[in-house]
């Protein structure tokens, strides 16, 4: 099986998924942050396709960059200014030909993740 990376972005705050958030993907080798896709999140909080498919699957370092801030203003979570969550960058590796799969968890002060399945 070749690899791939998903992701699923949840509004912990309301108990729903995070619909319209944008996601980037980078690759990063040494000091190099190469952009391989940008995405949004659909109405069940995640990509309408992988991220980065099992075609363009390779091992290494990447980042994720969920643009946390700009999807609070636009559903309406009330703002401070500036935000304390604005763009949340997730560095990780990948070391296998397997499936790759990071959520976010999110609230406007807080977020979490973890290696899902």
């Amino acid at each position: 099986m070749a690899g791939y990376l998903t992701t699923h972005v949840l509004d912990t705050a309301r108990g729903r998924p995070a619909e319209g958030m944008q996601i980037v993907l980078f690759r990063l080798e040494g000091g190099n942050r190469t952009e391989l896709a940008r995405l949004i999140t659909n109405a069940d909080g995640r990509t309408d396709r992988q991220i980065l498919p099992e075609t363009d699957f390779a091992t290494g370092r990447y980042e994720l960059e969920f643009h946390a801030g700009d999807w609070m203003d636009a559903t309406g979570i009330d703002a401070e200014s500036p935000r304390f969550l604005d763009v949340i960058p997730l560095r990780f590796g990948m070391s296998q030909d397997d499936h790759y799969h990071v959520p976010l968890l999110i609230s406007p002060f807080g977020y979490s993740t973890y290696r899902g399945s």
